[in-house]
């Protein structure tokens, strides 16, 4: 006859330090993101943020790591305010203690806001020295593209407002005025392909599929005008026929790349071959943008921009766990 068995069992253990050691192994994904990364240099240059008078508060080091967690994880402010209280893996990554405080949600917006858009770029460009150091960018093939970040599925409420106002229908010079999301506009990748919100920018390097550089516009900026800003310093570059432009080729050949663009059906000097080619050449890393979250998760430029960037540095590091081998995972200085 079987016997209950016991609810708990004593673990002869002394430290913090040995509970997590059984709980986040070697290969443990933020256990590799923790090796790869020198997190106390890469977050230094925030410490300058804030006042050495009064409370200290929380550590920045432990708000990055957990910002990082956020968007692997894809958590709400308050999922994570639950992760850091009941997840000890995610205790361990951000380096809180079993029963140290941890953050309440509304610490999470705060951060974000005090970061910036410009130290968040600056920390995904940091990263991305780091891990060109364990070879992961080819720096030769750069795939350039743009997708959908979408604010709202309809506006139907904003739309008859502006009817109830004068205006004869709701469009992009006039939806800042009814829209929750000032920045927001429409945006179109064909007839059928139509969306309120932002666009992501990425440059894409060819050898393992991270993203090289990423900029944030709203929906209704023409993809080529864009490439200047993310384009590479050497290498062939790889774009689809909506950024068959001269300016753009232009833009190319200026930067020492070589254009690798699929020509427009109206080109007289159109080679189809080619252009199949380079269609196959880019076609793996078209999967690149389809694991990105489409859906705004904040209202604004500035806020979607940094949602922009940490989504860029989360896929980045995905990669590199996958590509850098187990016993490689020094850190490099």
């Amino acid at each position: 006859m079987q016997t209950p068995a016991e609810k708990t069992s004593k673990l002869n253990l002394s430290t913090e330090d040995e509970v997590f050691a059984l709980i986040i192994t070697a290969n443990h994904p933020f256990k590799r993101v923790n090796d790869i990364i020198d997190f106390a240099t890469l977050v230094e240059p925030m410490r300058a943020t804030y006042s050495t008078i009064g409370a200290q508060g929380i550590d920045v080091e432990k708000g990055i790591k957990a910002l990082l967690i956020q968007f692997w994880e894809d958590y709400s402010d308050r999922n994570m305010e639950k992760a850091l209280r009941e997840n000890l893996a995610v205790k361990w990554f951000c380096g809180f203690g079993l029963t140290d405080p941890t953050p309440d949600y509304s610490y999470f917006s705060k951060l974000r806001k005090r970061i910036g858009t410009k130290r968040i770029a600056t920390m995904f460009k940091t990263i991305n020295t780091t891990l060109e150091t364990h070879g992961l960018f080819g720096n030769v093939f750069t795939f350039i593209d743009a997708s959908t970040i979408i604010t709202k599925a309809t506006l139907w409420e904003e739309r008859d407002k502006a009817l109830a106002d004068g205006e004869q229908k709701l469009n992009n010079s006039n939806v800042a005025k009814y829209a929750t999301d000032k920045d927001a506009r429409w945006g179109a990748k064909s007839k059928n392909n139509i969306w309120f919100g932002h666009k992501r920018h990425c440059a894409v390097d060819m050898r393992f599929g991270l993203i090289s550089k990423t900029a944030i516009t709203d929906a209704s900026v023409p993809d080529f005008k864009v490439v200047k800003s993310i384009l590479p310093s050497q290498g062939a570059v790889f774009m689809d026929k909506l950024y068959d432009t001269n300016l753009t080729n232009q833009l190319v050949t200026a930067r020492n790349c070589h254009v690798a663009t699929i020509q427009k059906d109206n080109r007289q000097n159109r080679n189809k071959n080619l252009n199949s080619w380079r269609s196959k050449t880019r076609m793996p890393f078209e999967n690149v943008f389809s694991k990105l979250n489409r859906q705004a998760r904040y209202r604004g430029h500035a806020k979607v921009t940094m949602q922009g960037f940490m989504q860029a540095i989360v896929h980045n590091l995905k990669k590199a766990i996958l590509h850098i081998p187990l016993l490689a995972t020094v850190r490099m200085t």
